[in-house]
């Protein structure tokens, strides 16, 4: 039985930016059985140092991630694509301590995907850097629903909902068309 996971190859902006997307909520998840089922059985991962192979050493190395990084929250952002290739823009924030008295961190990075016409992954590339923060510099100090906020600022500050509110009043009217890539 062959498995696809849509938006398939050729990507354009919008497919891509969906993919992307449902990356983001994937990885947010914290699921490492869900997540590894969006990777071919033979990907391969270069994940700073670490050099993965195959669907299973991906889940065995999510859950390790995972059993480290508590309150774990990813953002992605479209970078560029081709037809079968995303680049990614992402930050996401944990903790050491499972009940979040340790140290914070931001972690910053890029990620290059390559993707086979089934829409799965088969190799995925990332480079990240870790930031020691305080617990008060945090940008999702919400949780992962206000991941895809414009501002990542303050959200009980009236002034930073005001300026939400109105940079989404247009958000479902913006179109980018083929003659903008």
């Amino acid at each position: 039985m062959s498995i696809t996971r849509p938006p398939l190859p050729p990507f354009t902006f919008a497919s891509a930016l969906q993919k992307v997307k449902a990356a983001q909520n994937l990885w947010n998840t914290r699921d490492p059985a869900k997540v590894a089922l969006a990777y071919t059985p033979g990907t391969v991962w270069r994940n700073r140092a670490d050099f993965i192979k195959g669907r299973e050493d991906v889940e065995k190395w999510l859950k390790r991630k995972w059993e480290r990084e508590h309150w774990y929250i990813l953002r992605k952002d479209l970078f560029s694509f081709t037809e079968n290739k995303i680049a990614v823009q992402f930050f996401y924030e944990w903790n050491d301590k499972p009940d979040g008295t340790g140290q914070w961190f931001r972690t910053y990075g890029l990620e290059d995907w390559t993707f086979e016409s089934s829409g799965l992954m088969y190799k995925r590339m990332m480079s990240g850097n870790d930031l020691a923060i305080r617990a008060d510099e945090r940008w999702f100090a919400y949780g992962p629903e206000n991941v895809g906020i414009p501002e990542i600022e303050d959200m009980e500050n009236p002034k930073v909902k005001e300026r939400r509110e109105k940079a989404l009043e247009g958000v479902e009217k913006v179109e980018i068309g083929e003659q903008h890539l």
